[in-house]
């Protein structure tokens, strides 16, 4: 189990988890709950840039399509291909299997996101 308080997080529910200066980002298991069934994701490709804010991807359920924002400015060094090919993994391991991207990105930037608390108060609780 992913130890949820080493992780930040953005306004858009993504979680990041940096290792030197390769941030895995994934969305949190409250916006996959509030998506429903996950049954297409689209991610951007490996060696392509992402600038933080921008989309760089998107996530369909069964209720809705969703934008996947870039929490940081950075390039794509790793997809997870197994959640293109099952989805339904964003929704049964949001902070495992389902990770979705992994940038290299400058370390400092992560500093100007949210901890845990700041983002379970974001969601009023619910995260």
């Amino acid at each position: 189990m992913t130890d949820l308080n080493s992780l930040k997080y953005t306004a858009e529910h993504e979680w990041i988890a940096l290792d030197g200066d390769v941030a895995t980002v994934g969305i949190t298991d409250y916006a996959a709950d509030k998506l429903g069934d996950v049954v297409f994701v689209e991610l951007p490709a490996v060696d392509s840039g992402v600038s933080a804010g921008d989309v760089c991807g998107e996530i369909e359920s069964t209720k809705s399509v969703g934008e996947l924002y870039a929490p940081l400015t950075g390039d794509v060094v790793a997809v997870n291909d197994a959640v293109v090919d099952d989805p339904s993994l964003v929704n049964s391991d949001p902070f495992g299997e389902g990770w979705l991207v992994k940038l290299k990105v400058d370390a400092a930037a992560v500093a100007d996101l949210l901890d845990r608390d700041a983002y379970v108060a974001l969601t009023g609780g619910d995260a």
